[in-house]
Parts: structure tokens; sequence; C-alpha cells
């Protein structure tokens, strides 16, 4: 018989879980994860806060791939019966079934979710993607209306060639007015750069083939009853979510993958990548309980772990001195998220949209106000009402951005709450005197940098493509801004190539960046 190939695997998120599950699904694999926390999930992780369970990010399950959408269905069933929500609203998003994934009975379920995202600007709430509706038109008034149809038009006429920047991106799809209004400040909170400073690779991946007019057609064609056959993820309705948040999808993932055989080691961080013949011989592994370090062999090496790190980690020898100075100057942004429990909030429902008793709709809100720090905020009792512990309480997430280590990352968890409940009042959403509960979370290199030393990174990448064992896959693990969806793909992509797919590791990287990747529907 063939030898079965040991396959490592450092890290237990979306790609490296699906990775292993997939590889040991198959039966022709040795498979070994190495992950340097204390738990599975990644950046999709659930962190539960006295009951209260925080999303770092936010997730939404939707896919444009069959192939995703069915993969999650086979690991947790959808819901076939109301949730606590759906029964209060009516309402009835999920298709009625024997009542075998009843939300009120069992835990391990998808449930579907309504999509509502909004814009908090100017004290007012707008469409997100901003629909040309009336209640837009007329919370901007006709002045700023005009301003923005005419320099939408403008550069429809005149747009900036050649695209240098993700500034240049957004005026040539959204125009210069509705930029300036609706995506340059909030923006410019995640990165911490100006627009003008980022490559304009991000608003490819992020938002590609949305503008005005896709907005309009969409508007349009709902209002009518109909529909176009593709939708990009921006626009869609509603989409699959745990129960419990996704860490619990994850989690489960992670069991099964250990029934498989899989054997994965937590807090055990890789710190070196032993290098002979241009291929990777061996990881370096540190116990980080014990102090413990060992080395592991292997034949296939899959790799979430940040670009930066696992550059670091190789043979100086090994490694091109355009690829390791390159490398080594790539940046990242941290994510600190303030759950605040309130009694009551004072925003109201002014929509149209179907809200429970005392919330507002959204899943998250874009905070577009430049007076305050804060860039999203979730209120994850619309994600899934089983996020929050106290029957009636409002559980919100805020969202802020930073570089780990900064003065913010480094702030006390208290002062990091007060400050959250102090500009939550200031843009008149809660008071503090509501305030019943808050926890802070921080999450380092949540969002990988396009700016700086990453106009250099096809040295990187060519590099990590010369070594024929090794396959950098999910979000850190490429430096690209992926979806949790485009991570697994790009893991499943790596795990038929290991399994003789006969495919180019290359293949991986059109995850994504091809059309056919792209978020539409």
């Amino acid at each position: 018989m063939a030898r079965i190939p040991k396959v490592i695997i450092i890290g237990a998120g979306p790609a490296g879980l699906t990775a292993a599950y997939e590889l040991a699904s198959s039966g022709k694999a040795d498979v070994t994860v190495f992950e340097a926390d204390s738990c599975a999930g990644g950046i999709s992780r659930t962190i539960n806060c006295s009951g209260n369970r925080i999303d770092i990010g936010g997730h939404r399950f939707f896919s444009k791939s069959d192939l995703v959408m069915d993969w999650w269905r086979s690991i947790m069933p959808e819901q076939d019966a109301p949730s606590r929500d759906d029964i209060a609203l009516q309402r009835k998003l999920y298709k009625p079934g024997p009542g075998n994934a009843d939300p009120e009975k069992i835990d391990e379920v998808l449930l579907h979710r309504p999509r509502v995202s909004r814009i908090l600007y100017g004290g007012r709430f707008y469409s997100y993607p901003v629909a040309l509706s009336a209640e837009t038109l007329s919370n901007l008034g006709p002045v700023k209306t005009l301003k923005i149809g005419s320099s939408y038009l403008w550069r429809q006429a005149s747009p900036v060639k050649p695209e240098r920047s993700l500034e240049d991106f957004y005026i040539n799809r959204f125009g210069d007015e509705l930029y300036r209004t609706f995506f340059r400040d909030y923006t410019e909170k995640v990165w911490g750069v100006p627009c003008s400073g980022i490559n304009p690779e991000w608003g490819a991946q992020r938002v590609k083939g949305l503008s005005i007019s896709k907005a309009v057609m969409h508007a349009v064609s709902k209002a009518f009853g109909g529909g176009p056959k593709k939708v990009e993820t921006s626009l869609i309705d509603n989409f699959m979510y745990p129960k419990f948040g996704p860490g619990q999808l994850w989690e489960k993932v992670a069991a099964l993958a250990v029934r498989k055989g899989v054997k994965i080691h937590y807090r055990h961080a890789v710190t070196g990548i032993n290098m002979e013949g241009g291929r990777i011989k061996s990881v370096l592994v540190k116990n980080t309980d014990t102090g413990e370090v060992f080395s592991e062999e292997g034949d296939e090496f899959v790799s979430t772990m940040p670009v930066r790190e696992l550059v670091a980690a190789m043979d100086v020898a090994a490694v091109p001195q355009d690829a390791r100075r390159a490398a080594a100057g790539l940046e990242y942004r941290a994510f600190v998220t303030a759950g605040l429990l309130y009694s009551r909030i004072t925003a109201k429902n002014k929509s149209k949209i179907p809200a429970m008793p005392g919330l507002v709709p959204d899943t998250w809100i874009y905070v577009q106000e430049p007076q305050v720090k804060v860039g999203r905020l979730q209120v994850f009792n619309n994600w899934s009402p089983y996020l929050v512990s106290k029957p009636g309480a409002i559980w919100l997430g805020l969202e802020f951005f930073c570089n780990e280590g900064d003065e913010f990352w480094n702030m006390r968890d208290a002062d990091i709450s007060q400050l959250a409940v102090k500009e939550l009042q200031s843009v008149n959403f809660a008071d503090a005197d509501d305030l019943l509960y808050s926890a802070v979370v921080r999450m380092p290199k949540t969002y990988p940098g396009y700016f700086g030393a990453y106009a250099q990174f096809p040295h990187v990448r060519a590099f990590l493509d010369s070594v024929p064992n090794l396959y950098p896959v999910g979000r850190n693990g490429m430096h690209r801004y992926n979806n949790m969806d485009h991570s697994m793909l790009t893991a499943m992509k790596a795990a038929q190539i290991i399994l003789g797919s006969g495919e180019a590791k290359t293949s991986i990287w059109a995850i994504n960046s091809e059309e056919e990747y792209h978020e539409s529907k």
C-alpha cells in the first residue's frame, strides 16, 4: 500500500479546520493541527462573557458557492421551526419542517436571519448599501442629493485612470460626494491611514461589482417582486447563522475532525520552519503551557499563520532577501470589541423594518460619525436572540480598530468600556444609566493591511509558491482580506491538490481574485 502523506496544518481557524476535515474525510492523509490559542475558530470564534456571547466582527453564513453552503448544512441542520424572535415577529424566513431542527428545542441549528445593515451619519440612519429611496433622499436633503448625483455622473463620464488607490476605486463607483459622505471616514477608521494610501485591491475584493447602479437595480427589482439572477453579497436579504454564534459551528467541526483521526494540539505555537532542499522538512513547536519545544516532521504543510510570522520563522538562507524584507514590512490592524449590556436603548426603530420591542432592526451599524472612534456597532440580539443571557436586555458590540500595542490597544478594559459607553451616548444610541454589564475582547492581526510594504507582496508570493510542499490558505495565511467562505475554499483547494488533483498551487490564489469567486449569486 502507498504511504499516506503526513500533513501538518498551522492554525485551527476556518481555513485550517476545513483543510483538516477535508483531508481526514478522504482517509488518505495523516493530519496534525497546531493551534497557538486555546480554542478553535480563529477570528470566527465566539467569546462567552458571563453568558453573553460576542461574535468577533460578525460572520454571516452566506456564500455564492453551493459547495460551501452545503458544507455548512452538513455540519448543522437549518432551522425548520420558529426561533424566539420569529415567534414574536410572526416571521418565517426558514422552510417549515417536522421540527427536528427547532431552535427552541435543540442547540445545534443554523438560524435564518434577516440581513439589515445601516449607516449612522449625521444622527440619521441610511440603508447600507446606500439606496436612493425616499427616506435616503429626505435625510440628505435636495442640495446634498444633487451634489451626490452630479458627482456620480461626472465620474461615470470622467473616471480616475489608472486606479492607484482605494480612494480612486470608491469615487469611480460612487462619485466623490458619496465617497466622502458614506465611505471615507469608516474606511479610514478601519485602516488607520488615508484611503489614498491603500491599495485598490482591497476594494476589488470587498465590493467588486457593487455601485450605485447595482443598488438601484436591486431596489427596483425588489419593488416589482423580481430580482436579478446574481446579487452582490452586500445586497443579500438573509443569511444563515449558528444559534450560539460562529464559534459553535467551528468547535463542532474540530470535534468531528478529531473523530476522523485528526490530532489537534491547542496552545501549541509554531515558532520555526526548517527547510531542506527548498522544501519544508519540519516545524518547531512550542507548548505554551509547559514551555517545551519540539520538532515535528511532515510531508505537506498548510499554513494559516500570518505571512509575516511564517517567513520570519523560516531559515534565513532559504528566503530571498526581497521576499524577507517585504514580509517583514507587512502590516496588520487589530480589533477591539467592547460588549455592552443595556436594560434599554434610546435609539428608536423609525424604519418600516420589523424589530423586537425596544430594538432597532440592524445586525451591523456602520458609524460614519467622524467625532467618535467607534467604527461599527453590532446588535447581537439580531444575530441570534440566544447570544443574550438576560431576557429583555440588549447586548451590543462596539468595534474599534487599532494597531496591536498602540495606545488604544494598551488601555485598561475599564477605560475602553467607559469610552464605548460615552460614545454611544454621544450619538444618542444608549444612556449610560441603563448599562448593566461590560466586557472587552482584543483580537490581534484581524485585518491584513493593503498599504506600506504590501506593494512588494508579489516577491513574497513568488517565494511561497516556490516551496512545493507549502500551502498558504485563509485570510492571514495569504495576507488577503478573505471572507470566511473564501478562506474555506482556499483550504478545500489546498486539500484537493495534496490529495492529487493535479492542479497547480497557484490555483489557490485565484479564489477571491477571479470573477467566478467574487461575491455574487
